[in-house]
């Protein structure tokens, strides 16, 4: 899949993640959505086509796991891969992630020159 014709949505609460992100993936021609928590998430997912999700999962109210569970038990949603974006990295986190329905996992904190390849290749891998 072509950069410029993907969609992604990043769920983070922290808004210098979310810019730092977001630059990072624009530059590479990727749209960027974003969401600070589980309610704009779900309402980026009725507003836009998603190709690709980077989760957050320590967030308040609603975590990265819940949501993505959430997400994935909306049958016109559950195709869209998940990845799993954490500081979480203790042994069994990413199995956690897995669990919870996430394609795929990325440690943060995030290598900015890595980011778009991973995203790249998480796009290709279920997108053909």
């Amino acid at each position: 899949m072509m950069p410029g014709k993907s969609t992604i949505l990043y769920v983070e609460d922290d808004p210098n993640n979310r810019t730092l992100v977001r630059r990072v993936l624009e530059a590479e021609g990727y749209q960027l959505v974003d969401a600070a928590n589980a309610s704009q998430a779900m309402g980026c997912l009725k507003e836009h086509k998603i190709d690709l999700i980077l989760m957050d999962i320590n967030m308040p109210e609603v975590d990265g796991y819940a949501l993505t569970t959430q997400i994935k038990s909306v049958p016109e949603y559950a195709k869209i891969p998940i990845v799993a974006m954490t500081a979480n990295v203790m042994r069994g986190d990413r199995e956690r992630s897995l669990e919870a329905g996430c394609d795929g996992y990325i440690q943060k904190p995030i290598d900015i020159d890595l980011l778009t390849q991973q995203v790249e290749r998480f796009l290709r891998s279920t997108n053909g």
